[in-house]
């Protein structure tokens, strides 16, 4: 189990964690998002559907559904990915340390499936300073 907030009830909610075989992604997910998502790929810059996208609402993972980013934490970086300034909640992402590519980045992953989300840099607006740069292809929109 798994604490995590449902920013609709707007409170925290024990959750099973999802664990799925990769055989069991590929039949959920398009080849693109078991790529970005479970294989920690990237999409190159611009291409995404939610790098310039501005509707209201909220930002779940791809793999589990779980809210993770919101509209109003939204922003414009750019950088090409869809970038936010906070999570919904502390408790639906986790982070790690990413050494590859010659880099010592911090890597953002689904707190409940360990999807991966994208990178998080000490760049973004005040008052955190943080700018979670994302995977549209990590991600799902759902209006509000």
């Amino acid at each position: 189990m798994v604490l995590i907030y449902n920013a609709q009830t707007r409170s925290l909610e024990d959750r099973e964690v999802v664990r799925k075989s990769d055989a069991e992604w590929r039949e959920i997910l398009t080849e693109e998002e078991f790529r970005i998502a479970r294989k920690k790929g990237t999409e190159p810059a611009f291409t995404g559907r939610y790098h310039d996208f501005h509707a209201t609402g909220l930002y779940r993972c791809v793999c589990c559904g779980t809210d993770l980013f919101s509209s109003d934490a939204k922003f414009d970086s750019e950088t090409g990915w869809p970038s936010f300034s906070s999570p919904v909640d502390a408790h639906n992402i986790r982070t790690e340390t990413d050494r590859s590519l010659g880099m010592i980045r911090t890597e953002v992953l689904c707190a409940r499936c360990g999807a991966h989300l994208g990178h998080v840099f000490d760049d973004g607006p005040p008052p955190a300073g943080k700018r979670y740069c994302m995977n549209s292809a990590s991600l799902k929109f759902f209006p509000l």
